[in-house]
């Protein structure tokens, strides 16, 4: 059985999205509670918040300041959809430092792998723009948090989040040093990640799901395209951008996925990489599903 760690942070409750917003406290409350519920006590990541020179190696700094002075007035952001509030910003830099911290305990061997339930989500955010909830790209600063101060050469993103991780991948485009791949509903927001998007050296793909895909046509493209790319690509570490909304009952989204498939998808990627695997939490709209796909995820990570 691996040693998997879990990395969560209450401060995560205080970004205050308002009372209808999906992405709300209320998911790590519901991911807390089914984890409670089955009995799970893992060790614990300890988390500190990120760095700014963390955050300036993927933003800009007009776009850190930015969102540190909104969150800091409860003033409105030009994304009507990422709300801002005064307990944001301290969630922000925690979830961003829960993927620097996972990573580190798994490099430094202190876990074999690592799930980090924080929020906000992260993979919409871009250099200079918070956008479809993310405030700070969580995945992009870890895998070059490794890169910068631990000297990992190649690394793997897999996004099996319904929504296409946008910034993730304009991030990476061009740098063949990191391979994204990502699973999403097309047509669907943020209305990016085509197939024909190959990034350099190939280190870039997409995979467009359309309208009602199960657990059928989800596990064919993983085992089929994205598992030979990473294969051939020999990651170093393998992150995970994991949102669990292409469940069939999410209400953002038309997958037929089940709470299981998420644990399928999580075992045939468990190679990967020597086992040095690190997911982040994005998606995952419906409270039960999400939970409970978190729940079997974590369980598959420990296998």
């Amino acid at each position: 059985m691996a040693r998997t760690a879990f990395a969560y942070r209450e401060e995560g409750l205080r970004h205050d999205t308002g009372p209808s917003h999906p992405e709300c406290a209320a998911r790590l409350v519901a991911i807390r509670d089914a984890f409670t519920a089955a009995k799970l006590d893992p060790p614990r990541v300890a988390v500190e918040p990120a760095t700014r020179e963390d955050l300036l190696r993927i933003h800009s700094r007009e776009h850190v300041e930015t969102v540190e002075e909104t969150c800091a007035s409860g003033g409105s952001y030009p994304d009507a959809d990422t709300v801002m509030g005064k307990g944001s910003w301290e969630a922000a830099l925690l979830a961003a430092g829960g993927a620097i911290a996972c990573c580190k305990a798994v490099l430094d061997g202190a876990c074999d792998n690592a799930f980090s339930a924080m929020r906000p989500p992260g993979h919409h955010a871009e250099e200079d723009r918070a956008m479809g909830f993310c405030l700070f790209n969580n995945v992009a600063i870890g895998a070059r948090w490794m890169q910068r101060v631990r000297e990992v050469g190649k690394i793997a993103i897999l996004d099996w989040d319904v929504h296409h991780g946008n910034g993730t991948q304009h991030t990476f485009y061009d740098d063949d040093s990191i391979y994204y791949a990502s699973m999403h509903q097309h047509p669907l927001y943020p209305g990016t990640g085509f197939p024909s998007e190959r990034g350099k050296n190939n280190t870039n793909l997409n995979i467009q799901m359309s309208w009602g895909y199960g657990p059928k046509e989800w596990l064919a493209a993983l085992d089929e395209q994205i598992l030979p790319e990473f294969e051939r690509f020999k990651p170093e570490f393998l992150l995970i951008s994991c949102g669990f909304d292409a469940h069939r009952l999410d209400p953002l989204a038309s997958q037929r996925l089940e709470t299981e498939t998420f644990a399928e998808m999580t075992a045939r990627v468990k190679g990967l990489a020597g086992g040095r695997i690190v997911s982040l939490l994005e998606g995952g709209y419906h409270l039960e599903a999400l939970s409970q796909s978190a729940v079997a995820h974590f369980n598959a990570l420990r296998a």
